[in-house]
């Protein structure tokens, strides 16, 4: 079974623009990934308006009997996050090196508008070896 179920990166607005399943058991339709990413920019959200500390940046870590679910924020408030095995560690390195192969093959495309959904092949690619040589790191362990 692979440590990640899948990806979902959300615009500032909120609004699912890539989102890539690696072989989880209960497969979702885009619907229904489209309302859990709705669902997730809401609840973390709400999370930096209750926070009792000041400056907090929201959820990073929801623990559930099944899953984890590791989010990574980017200062222009895109989201990153994957949802893995429970118990799986260093998910945030993998996040913020897929951060960078966004900035590199995403943001410096000149084709790429803003906001829309993400439809680049470099990406693709680079994200496919960053989650195989993740997976690698994985059984290592």
């Amino acid at each position: 079974m692979a440590a990640i179920y899948s990806l979902y990166i959300i615009n500032k607005s909120g609004g699912l623009i890539f989102y890539k399943d690696y072989g989880s058991a209960g497969r979702m339709d885009t619907n229904d990934s489209l309302r859990l990413a709705s669902l997730w920019h809401s609840m973390h959200a709400i999370s930096q308006q209750l926070s009792p500390i000041s400056g907090c940046t929201g959820i990073e870590l929801l623990e559930a009997d099944t899953f984890d679910l590791h989010c990574f924020q980017s200062l222009t408030g895109t989201k990153f996050f994957v949802v893995c095995e429970p118990g799986t560690l260093h998910m945030e390195n993998l996040l913020k090196h897929i951060y960078e192969l966004y900035t590199d093959y995403v943001l410096k495309n000149p084709f790429y508008e803003m906001e829309m959904p993400i439809r680049c092949e470099l990406f693709d690619i680079n994200l496919a070896q960053a989650v195989q040589k993740d997976r690698v790191a994985l059984l290592g362990r």
